[in-house]
């Protein structure tokens, strides 16, 4: 097996913008073919790219783009989903649970609508979308699920701080590593990764902390950087696993990590939630 994804196709939930189509971008520099299930058909002002803008991006990097606009709340559009990717590309290689609903609401004040949604993209969309590619994962030579979540971590501070979006993130951990466990015997490699410090995204500038925090973030780049390393590894070998993104790349032998944060100090970057 080479180390590179040329030819191999991915499904992504998400990826109209941030660590999800940095993560297909990278993917792109190979050669791989990417499909997006994902919201944003146009422009939404709050937000920067569409699913579109996306698909843009990815063939320019060189890679095949597939958009799919779709909801991964939706059984329907998950299906449509993994039936156009398979009609376009031959088949799944891979799976990215990237698509993820963030609300830090304590417990009374978080509207009962606020919490389905987040457990209905990020646990049962992370459930539906693995679900539904697995009979395609079966049949590639290096299956791999990779979802955005971190490891799981019972240590009160994180599990009363905000309790509704502690439970989806943690749900699509267990999802993952489930799927691990049940298929691991087809070869199909299910892992989690997640960073140490905050990712200059939409939703840190925009939930966490504004254009202070955001420049106190790594670049998503390294997210994508740390995720081409999971997905090149032999599945086989290499399952059932809550992976550090710096972990990841320590073990690739990338120490010097200042290129995701230039002009800031390692002490300088804020802290991510859940380690």
């Amino acid at each position: 097996m080479t180390n590179t994804l040329n030819g191999r196709t991915i499904l992504m939930s998400g990826g109209s913008r941030g660590i999800g189509l940095a993560i297909a971008a990278r993917a792109a520099r190979d050669g791989a073919n990417i499909a997006l299930l994902a919201k944003t058909d146009t422009p939404d002002p709050r937000l920067p790219g569409t699913i579109h803008t996306a698909a843009d991006e990815i063939r320019a990097a060189g890679g095949n783009a597939l958009p799919v606009v779709g909801d991964v709340r939706n059984d329907a559009d998950i299906a449509r989903a993994v039936a156009a990717t398979v009609a376009e590309f031959g088949g799944i290689d891979i799976v990215v649970n990237n698509a993820s609903v963030i609300n830090l609401s304590r417990t009374l004040e978080l509207e009962p609508k606020r919490y389905d949604l987040m457990q209905d993209v990020n646990v049962r969309g992370t459930f539906m979308l693995s679900r539904a590619a697995i009979p395609h994962l079966k049949e590639a030579a290096n299956a791999h699920i990779l979802s955005l979540s971190p490891p799981i971590n019972l240590d009160p501070k994180w599990l009363g701080s905000h309790t509704g979006y502690t439970l989806a993130k943690y749900g699509m951990s267990m999802v993952t590593l489930g799927l691990a466990a049940e298929f691991a015997r087809d070869g199909i490699a299910a892992n989690t990764l997640w960073p140490r410090t905050t990712i200059k995204t939409a939703a840190v500038g925009n939930i966490l902390g504004g254009e202070q925090l955001l420049a106190k973030s790594r670049t998503p780049e390294i997210y994508a950087d740390a995720a081409y390393q999971v997905l090149i590894t032999p599945s086989r070998e290499f399952t059932g696993r809550s992976l550090i993104v710096e972990e990841v790349l320590a073990d690739a032998g990338v120490i010097d990590l200042s290129q995701y944060s230039p002009g800031v100090s390692e002490d300088e970057l804020f802290p991510d939630i859940f380690l």
